[in-house]
């Protein structure tokens, strides 16, 4: 039971990460005009809750695309700590 709990947060992750660099990918090829886009709006919808959990602890004068970034580090770092709690049991 604890390695399926395992595995499904860990899909959770990787699925919260592969939509941040999909996110990343269209703010580098649409630029000011990302918000136009519904795909990328979907991706902001989705990944809003990991960021704005990285923003509690940023200053409020840090950038949007920082606070992205860090998001990602931090989701990476959980997605390779679970793989490495799933591979211990």
């Amino acid at each position: 039971m604890p390695v399926f709990l395992i595995s499904a947060l860990r899909a959770i992750v990787e699925m919260l990460g592969l939509c941040l660099m999909g996110q990343g990918v269209l703010y580098l090829l649409t630029g000011s005009r990302r918000q136009q886009n519904a795909i990328y709006r979907f991706f902001d919808l989705v990944t809003r809750p990991p960021r704005q959990f990285v923003a509690l602890f940023l200053t409020r004068s840090v950038s949007g695309m920082l606070v992205g970034l860090l998001s990602f580090v931090l989701l990476l770092m959980l997605w390779i700590g679970l793989a490495w709690l799933r591979k211990s049991f």
